[in-house]
């Protein structure tokens, strides 16, 4: 079972990238329980977005207490309360101007793979709006959703062709840097 935590600030669409990737994985064939939690429910807050993937009926039902990957939409958030539910191997996504080694000498006990996604955003015109792009990065960094599929199901938004080309500028960025195993 694959299991994944969004941290974001309100505001910033982690609720809806959730979302899209439980229906990208969905779309994908796979079983998908998706969950959040908005804590004070207001812009700029931390908001969290859940996800567990599994071939088979997932019956769990509680909080992911440690996740396979994260996917962080603002850096100023791998604190301690989120780097909590990491192990050793969990893979952070997280939205960052620094580099793999920058971040490997800041948190050296976990996998950081950072993508410029507020730059990707930008060069498409949706301006702060970054989850298109890291969603991107994030499945090419686990290897699922598809990406055609993702970018299907971007493409039926708001502002869908530039959503679709963030997303693959993103998957593109993913795969210019290698992350420690």
């Amino acid at each position: 079972m694959l299991q994944i935590v969004i941290q974001g600030r309100g505001g910033q669409g982690a609720q809806t990238a959730g979302n899209l990737l439980a229906r990208a994985f969905f779309a994908d064939g796979q079983q998908v329980q998706a969950f959040a939690s908005y804590g004070g429910a207001r812009r700029g807050t931390p908001v969290s977005s859940y996800i567990r993937v599994d071939d088979h009926p997932i019956r769990l039902r509680c909080d992911i207490e440690k996740a396979d990957a994260i996917l962080c939409f603002d850096a100023s958030l791998l604190q301690p309360p989120l780097l909590s539910r990491a192990r050793p191997d969990t893979l952070i996504v997280v939205n960052s101007v620094h580099t793999v080694a920058e971040w490997r000498e800041n948190l050296p006990a976990y996998r950081v793979l950072p993508v410029d996604a507020i730059a990707i955003a930008r060069s498409q015109g949706l301006g702060r709006i970054v989850n298109s792009a890291l969603l991107g990065a994030l499945a090419r960094a686990i290897g699922s959703p598809g990406l055609e599929v993702l970018r299907g199901l971007l493409r039926e938004g708001r502002q869908g062709e530039d959503n679709a080309a963030a997303c693959l500028l993103g998957y593109a960025a993913a795969g210019a840097e290698e992350v420690p195993t």
